[in-house]
This record gives structure tokens, sequence and C-alpha cells, in this order.
């Protein structure tokens, strides 16, 4: 199983989703769990090694959504989460010499939508549907 965040800014116009593209593939940070560690923790010490963003406020709970198994039955757990901080940096991994990814994006949830595959898809509409529910209440 992996675990990521569908880290988001809550700008003024409308709330943004944090992607990264590795080749043609746009996904928000995750990654495989370590043993012993939890799914939640997995996902936080991933945004951190991908992005570099540290400070996450789970403001919706520790609710996630996971997706359909692909790629031989792998899954994939997703929680949602504001960053104070829009500053992303795409440090090198250790294990590739190089970023894990080549891009990252701050998009609305529409054109998050048309970046992201099919599997994501069902993501991206709950935390739409999460936004939709808090946008007008709270503000970074």
């Amino acid at each position: 199983m992996s675990a990521g965040v569908v880290v988001v800014s809550l700008t003024e116009a409308a709330p943004e989703v944090l992607l990264l593209r590795a080749y043609r593939n746009w996904d928000f940070p995750k990654g495989l769990l370590e043993p012993g560690e939890s799914a939640l923790a997995a996902a936080i010490r991933e945004v951190r090694e991908e992005t570099t963003l540290t400070h996450l406020a789970f403001d919706w709970g520790e609710d996630y959504i996971d997706t359909g198994p692909y790629a031989k039955g792998k899954i994939s757990r997703y929680f949602i989460a504001r960053s104070p901080s829009r500053a992303v940096s795409l440090p090198v991994s250790p294990e590739l010499g190089r970023p894990e990814h080549h891009e990252s994006r701050w998009v609305r949830v529409a054109q998050a939508l048309e970046l992201v595959s099919p599997r994501l898809e069902p993501v991206v509409r709950w935390a739409q549907a999460r936004l939709a529910s808090t946008h007008s209440s709270r503000r970074p």
C-alpha cells in the first residue's frame, strides 16, 4: 500500500491542489509505507520528502479515500491537508540520484481533473466535495 496527501492551498480566488508530474503522469505526493509505519505517518513523510513542505494542517480530520486496485493490485490511500506554504521544492532522491518528479504545479480542481489519470478522478472529486463545504469559511 502507498499513502499520500491531497495538499491544498486556500487562495482567495479558489482552492488549489498540488500535483506532481513524473514523466507523463500527474499525481499527489505519495509513496510506500515503511515497515510498522501508519498510512498517515507515511503520507506526511512522503510530502516532506517529495516537496519539502513540512507544515500540514489536517483541517478535514484524518478522513481518507482509497483508490481502486491498480498496478498488480496496489492501492493508494489519500488524506487531505492544507499547506500554509506554496513554496515547493523537488529535492534529489538519495535512491534515484535525481528528483522523483519532473514538475510541481498548484492547480484548481477543474484543472486537476484534466491532468490526472482516471484512477485519481475519484480522489480529486472527494477532495473537491470537502473543499466546497469549507472554502467560504476558511482562509489561509
